[in-house]
């Protein structure tokens, strides 16, 4: 039993290392002027992001693409610049994150 709680633990402590990891990255590439976690700013929470692809077996992939090269008309008609100065490896890591969030 000792050994399933450190393992649990030790998951959590990693889960939530990769969380604040993406959201720094989200921090430091501007997402967070337009975006929160949980709360509609000019674009729509991360949350709501997360939810709105939960079930969209292509939704990395394609929230990948967005991001880099931007888009509008599927949150309402503010575009969202593209993000070519961000890293593909943090944009992925981000995705990830953002289609965890609950």
């Amino acid at each position: 039993m000792k050994i399933v709680l450190v393992a649990l633990a030790a998951i959590g402590i990693l889960t939530a290392g990769n969380s604040t990891a993406s959201e720094k990255i989200a921090q430091s590439s501007g997402c967070m002027t337009c975006h929160t976690t949980d709360r509609k700013v000019i674009g729509p929470s991360f949350k709501e992001i997360a939810a709105k692809y939960r079930n969209d077996k292509s939704a990395e992939a394609n929230l990948k693409k967005k991001i880099k090269a931007g888009g509008s008309g599927v949150w309402g008609t503010t575009p969202m610049p593209p993000n070519a100065h961000v890293k593909d490896d943090d944009i992925k890591a981000m995705v990830q994150w953002i289609l965890t969030l609950k």
